[in-house]
């Protein structure tokens, strides 16, 4: 229903105004066409307001609190990401919320101790080599976690035990054109052998 609808309706019982033949009608539904308006805008501003149903200029006004934007590819994982990094506090130095914020902007690591103190290995599981985008991940890594950490870096490739199970001959290999960073990085699925 419109406001101009509403309006009508509230004054309507009064006997003073006229729907038909007068400029009443008229006032009535200028001023609501602007109350439309405001209701349209204080709508907008509702929903980007909150990082929960932002889908526009909120997200890009959150993200600019930030010296790095999250890696995300859609609006729900940019909404996870920044709710994450609003989520560090004091408290958010346990490798579990380290491990929860680093995935919530939508990073696949893995922090974990070695032992030593003031130090950390960070791995990425089902990410056979280095990742894409390394370089900026590294950076989002490193904004998040304490600035005193020695922070190593750890690589996975595929073995050549496992190489063997999966492929059978030279033959599988060249018929799937691979170099060798797609050889060391080679991950099949059960079916794919």
């Amino acid at each position: 229903m419109s406001y101009a609808n509403h309006i009508w309706e509230l004054l309507e019982p009064l006997g003073v105004y006229q729907k038909s033949g007068t400029f009443q009608m008229g006032e009535i539904q200028t001023q609501g066409a602007v109350l439309d308006q405001v209701d349209g805008l204080l709508a907008e501003l509702e929903g980007e307001m909150c990082l929960a149903t932002a889908e526009d200029w909120g997200l890009e006004r959150v993200a600019s609190l930030f010296r790095r934007r999250p890696v995300a590819s859609t609006t729900k994982r940019l909404r996870a990401a920044l709710a994450a990094l609003l989520r560090i506090g004091g408290d958010s130095f346990t490798l579990e919320a380290i491990n929860d914020t680093i995935a919530g902007c939508g990073v696949h690591a893995l922090v974990e101790e070695n032992g030593v103190p003031n130090e950390v290995v960070v791995s990425f599981p089902n990410v056979p080599g280095i990742p894409k985008e390394f370089e900026e991940i590294k950076e989002i890594i490193e904004d998040i976690l304490p600035a005193h950490l020695l922070i190593t870096y750890n690589f996975w490739y595929i073995t050549w035990i496992e190489l063997e199970k999966r492929i059978k001959s030279w033959r599988d290999i060249e018929s799937r054109n691979l170099d060798w960073d797609g050889l060391e990085t080679l991950v099949l699925d059960e079916d794919d052998m």
